[in-house]
């Protein structure tokens, strides 16, 4: 008898902690994409270190084994959150004028800074060192995705309007000059003209950067 009735006990305690969260995404309503928006608005607030299983589920109001059920672990949730926020910047370019083209993309990658203000970072320190060749793999994939991008719009050129330019290094520049004016807050705050607010300075700098990289590779 305490051996008939043992078996089922473990098989439900296992199943218990297999499916630990999930009547509690049901009552809640809190699925795959609460969990998303949850760590997109968490790196917002705070550095990728802090984004945790934990501090997320507890942002959608869900229990933390959610974040492995949907997702297997906390690195392929932040791949996703990475992967959403750029999609549309990284989808391939329609033909069409390269100056224009190229503009775009530089706008479209201080977009993405701004959704994710931490979003830069996270790639470079979470998910480019994660321990698992999957995500890596598909990081290292999603970013070739821009530069195969800046690489068309040198095809597009038909009329030379452009100087050459190194694809990856147009990405590289691009990411670094748009991640600056989250990383360097502090400096640019110290900096800023008195009276001007942070959305106006913003603007200002997105347009200075179009006009100094798109002036920099039309051809005199």
């Amino acid at each position: 008898m305490g051996k008939g009735q043992g078996q089922p006990g473990k098989s439900a305690a296992k199943l218990a902690s297999r499916g630990k969260g999930r009547p509690t995404a049901s009552e809640a309503g809190v699925g795959r994409d609460a969990l998303i928006d949850a760590a997109r608005a968490l790196l917002q607030e705070l550095p990728p270190s802090q984004v945790t299983s934990t501090a997320i589920a507890r942002k959608a109001n869900a229990d933390p084994a959610l974040v492995r059920y949907y997702f297997g672990n906390r690195e392929n949730l932040l791949f996703e959150v990475a992967k959403q926020i750029g999609e549309e910047s990284n989808r391939p370019l329609p033909p069409g004028d390269p100056l224009a083209l190229l503009e775009d993309m530089i706008r479209g990658t201080f977009r993405f800074t701004r959704s994710a203000k931490h979003m830069q970072r996270l790639m470079i320190e979470e998910l480019d060192s994660a321990s698992s060749p999957e995500v890596r793999e598909k990081m290292r994939e999603w970013n070739r995705s821009p530069v195969s991008n800046y690489a068309r719009i040198l095809e597009f050129d038909d009329e030379g309007e452009l100087r050459e330019f190194d694809p990856f290094f147009m990405y590289l520049a691009v990411v670094g000059i748009s991640d600056f004016f989250v990383s360097g807050a502090p400096l640019i705050e110290l900096l800023a003209p008195s009276g001007t607010t942070k959305e106006e300075l913003a603007k200002s700098y997105e347009d200075f950067v179009v006009r100094l990289i798109t002036d920099g590779v039309r051809k005199r």
